[in-house]
């Protein structure tokens, strides 16, 4: 019986061995930085395309102060420290403010609706009708953001340019 245990755990243990090399786990952060500094720039281009002075309106009836210089500031934040998260630049800089825009998005839009972000009203004409999402989104940017700050940017990143100079 225990040879049987020993010989299942070393089956067990190769079949996971690849995913445990530095050489691959290495490269953990890069879909992290692809899909948060992509999803960024994406919610950045959709408030801009659709004219700060909106999304300022949608500030003020918040209650969010000053919101013409709010909506520029979140706008800017999004695509800039996006960008720079996309291409693994200054990591840690960035992440601080990205974090305080999801953060303020939490308790000021996302919070009231729940946790899910998927909230399926209806179906009409075949199409889905889905409601207000939850934080559950706003909580896994900021465990990406967190993962990257303590786990490093990862391979392909700017900020390997930099650490060599």
């Amino acid at each position: 019986m225990n040879t049987l245990l020993q010989s299942s755990e070393r089956v067990g243990s190769t079949s996971f061995a690849f995913w445990k090399r530095p050489s691959v786990a290495g490269w953990a952060p890069l879909p992290l930085r692809l899909i948060v500094g992509y999803g960024f720039m994406e919610h950045g281009f959709a408030k801009l395309s659709r004219g700060p002075a909106a999304f300022a309106t949608i500030l003020q009836t918040i209650g969010v102060p000053a919101p013409h210089l709010m909506a520029w500031l979140t706008i800017l934040i999004e695509l800039v420290c996006g960008l720079a998260d996309l291409l693994g630049a200054f990591i840690t800089l960035v992440s601080l403010p990205m974090a305080a825009v999801v953060v303020v998005a939490t308790l000021t839009v996302h919070l009231p609706y729940g946790f899910s972000s998927i909230k399926l009203l209806s179906v009409t004409s075949g199409r889905a009708q889905f409601g207000p999402p939850g934080y559950e989104l706003d909580l896994l940017y900021l465990a990406c953001l967190a993962a990257l700050v303590f786990g490093g940017s990862g391979p392909m990143a700017i900020d390997h340019y930099f650490k060599k100079k």
